[in-house]
């Protein structure tokens, strides 16, 4: 009998909480973010990459966009701010944003406890920005906070970030 996945390059991946590459991030973020899905593991016919991210209490995603990637945000623990646009939407549990290109938007915890969201970005992409910009992550204590690299604003020139406007 033929096998019926053979005419598709995906695979299928089984991830346990523990086989996620995990980075810790840099500030103003702190915190750490773990990488589920991407090409790499998936081979899958349409980009995509997959993931969580944990900011500290008090700390910040700061503004950015993606010039070339749509993204969805779904909140999963926490409490915390998303300031699009001028405006700023409550990013609670259950809460969930989709980002198309070309969209400004900054994600801010002004809870008490880490802000833990889901997100995935299509095409892929945003696994390399954060590898490039953290630290591997195992479970234990976190680093005293760091600062992210001298060469930041190249590294996202070279994976999924576009340039802001001007702000006026």
């Amino acid at each position: 009998m033929p096998d019926p996945h053979a005419s598709s390059p995906a695979r299928l991946v089984i991830q346990q909480p523990e086989d996620a590459r995990s980075f810790w991030q840099p500030m103003p973020a702190n915190g750490f973010v773990r990488c589920l899905l991407d090409g790499a593991n998936t081979a899958s016919e349409t980009p995509f990459a997959f993931g969580t991210q944990t900011v500290d209490p008090g700390c910040h995603v700061r503004e950015h966009m993606h010039d070339a990637n749509e993204e969805v945000i779904f909140v999963i623990a926490g409490e915390g701010e998303a300031h699009i646009e001028g405006t700023v939407h409550p990013m609670r549990p259950n809460a969930c944003f989709f980002f198309p290109r070309d969209r400004p938007h900054s994600f801010h915890n002004t809870g008490t406890g880490p802000l833990s969201f889901v997100w995935c970005i299509m095409p892929g992409g945003l696994e390399t920005f954060f590898a490039r910009i953290g630290r591997p992550r195992a479970e234990g204590e976190p680093p005293s906070p760091f600062a992210r690299p001298e060469n930041v604003r190249q590294i996202e020139a070279e994976t999924v970030f576009g340039s802001l406007p001007p702000k006026s």
